[in-house]
């Protein structure tokens, strides 16, 4: 029987730690729930737990160093379409000191570039930035269905019975895979241009779906991201920053509401407009530039 003195417990208040840090910027809500297991966050001096919850009061530490809350910061979205040339990695770091997309970017004030994904080494072509990681975190997730096109150029013979078996499903070691689109764009030979469509980025997914066939891919590109195209007007090596429409468009694809652009003083706006317009380091020392065939949207 229910004791009549005994109170309810009192409900977790504020929003979980994870959500409040991808929104930052800090990484994705995947990521944080990583750092989380592993000891690297702390709330008000104890180690944080998933399902944690935080509010505005309650100090966080990553790593040992505090984090200044700014609750504009917060919510705030930016976007960058980055076209990212062959040759650039996509981790922060890389150990073997080849050149990382991250220098390629503006510097924030606060909080940190989240990548959309990643695209390997030798892959080219439209990689999505955000502050907010919750987007992120949304746009990579399975259950959102963005589907993800690219420009592949195949060597080997290809017929009509190989692409429809990449229609329907192929098993690759990490489990079955396939296209949900194949249309021919061009070439001569046994080097054929395709653009192909899929509803996910598994590890060089789309290479390893023709290799299965027996056939090698040796050009990637990819050209779209979800209702996020790769237009012209964007060389190899630069970014541009995403429109209040084109980031409201993403968001809602996602089920999130839309979050104003934070107002950009005159002289940081030129001086993004500047950075914009450099080159990268690695794409200046590049010469060698190929056209990709564009194929059906």
């Amino acid at each position: 029987m229910t004791d009549p003195t005994e109170q309810p417990p009192i409900p977790a208040s504020g929003e979980k730690l994870q959500k409040v840090l991808a929104r930052m910027g800090l990484a994705s809500r995947r990521e944080v729930e990583s750092w989380i297991q592993a000891g690297r966050i702390s709330v008000n001096g104890e180690p944080a737990t998933l399902g944690c919850r935080v509010d505005s009061l309650d100090q966080i530490t990553v790593d040992g160093r505090p984090l200044r809350r700014d609750l504009t910061n917060e919510v705030s979205r930016r976007v960058l379409i980055y076209n990212k040339p062959e040759g650039e990695v996509c981790t922060r770091e890389d150990p073997e000191g080849r050149p990382t997309v991250f220098a390629q970017l503006p510097r924030l004030k606060q909080g940190r570039w989240v990548n959309v994904g990643r695209l390997d080494i030798n892959t080219t072509g439209l990689l999505l930035f955000t502050t907010d990681g919750e987007l992120a975190n949304r746009l990579m997730h399975p259950s959102y269905q963005m589907d993800r096109e690219y420009a592949v150029r195949v060597m080997g013979e290809v017929d009509e019975d190989m692409i429809e078996r990449l229609k329907t499903g192929v098993m690759l070691d990490d489990g079955p895979a396939k296209f949900t689109d194949v249309v021919t764009s061009g070439g001569e030979g046994i080097n054929r241009w395709y653009h192909v469509c899929l509803l996910e980025g598994r590890n060089r997914e789309v290479r390893r779906l023709w290799e299965s066939q027996g056939v090698r891919v040796n050009r990637l590109k990819r050209v779209r991201f979800g209702p996020v195209f790769l237009g012209p007007e964007l060389p190899v090596g630069r970014w541009r920053e995403m429109k209040q429409n084109e980031i409201d468009t993403l968001s809602e694809e996602v089920g999130l509401k839309p979050i104003a652009l934070p107002v950009m003083k005159t002289s940081e706006k030129e001086k993004a407009q500047r950075q914009a317009r450099k080159p990268s380091m690695h794409q200046a020392r590049t010469v060698k530039r190929t056209r990709v065939p564009h194929g059906r949207s």
